[in-house]
């Protein structure tokens, strides 16, 4: 399907140049998808880990629930290594809440 630049006026038809470059753009952009979605998850983890960070404080006993709650989540990238593993991590429901298990906080 041919490209085009939008100008005041009209529409000008890319060169087999310019083509073949937004192709490679496209293909690095679709290639560094999983790195896209790792970082998302690892943000998204590390507010978790934020959330929770009080309960490690000398004066709090951390059940030990939760602390498997937060070693699971430092152990997400570890053991989540496929594109696949990162879309079923992040889905969300209608509400754009996540819905995997691995956010739910005993």
């Amino acid at each position: 399907m041919p490209r085009f630049h939008g100008t005041p006026t009209g529409n000008i038809p890319f060169t087999a140049e310019e083509e073949t470059a937004r192709d490679l753009e496209e293909q690095a952009w679709n290639d560094a998808s999983a790195d896209r979605k790792l970082k998302e998850i690892k943000e998204i983890r590390l507010q978790k880990l934020k959330e929770t960070d009080y309960l490690a404080n000398t004066d709090m006993t951390m059940t030990q629930a939760m602390k498997d709650y937060r070693q699971g989540m430092r152990d997400i990238p570890q053991d989540n290594t496929t594109e696949e593993q990162y879309d079923l991590i992040l889905a969300r429901d209608a509400d754009k809440n996540l819905t995997h298990a691995i956010w739910s906080k005993p």
